[in-house]
């Protein structure tokens, strides 16, 4: 069994920061790609960031420039720098890791509020 805890979210005014974490537990030993998706209400759940094993990095248009995603491999954790955060950004926020054997695991979601 594989569980994440996702910490962070909270509010915010805009042009602040936030830093999310993801920490994955359990029967995970090989992360290929980790990620951290949104959704707004009302709005489908999409894909803000990403980063492979190797390192390499895609992001979403909106989010170019503001926010920085990186993976600690030993601690099996993501993270998501959020800087000049605009209130566009509130969402929850879930990350999504994907094991060597294919399978996908979500976190809870932790939400993000940029007030104006």
């Amino acid at each position: 069994q594989v569980h994440l805890v996702e910490s962070g979210g909270g509010l915010v005014q805009a042009g602040g920061s936030l830093r999310l974490s993801c920490a994955a537990s359990g029967s995970i030993f090989s992360i290929t790609v980790m990620a951290w998706y949104r959704q707004a209400p009302g709005k489908q759940r999409g894909l803000v960031a990403e980063v492979t094993s190797g390192g390499r990095t895609n992001y979403v248009d909106s989010v170019k420039g503001r926010f920085t995603i990186s993976r600690d491999n030993a601690k099996k954790t993501v993270y998501l720098q959020m800087s000049s955060l605009k209130p566009e950004d509130t969402a929850v926020y879930y990350c999504k890791l994907r094991a060597n054997y294919g399978t996908d695991f979500w976190g809870q979601g932790t939400q993000v509020t940029v007030s104006s």
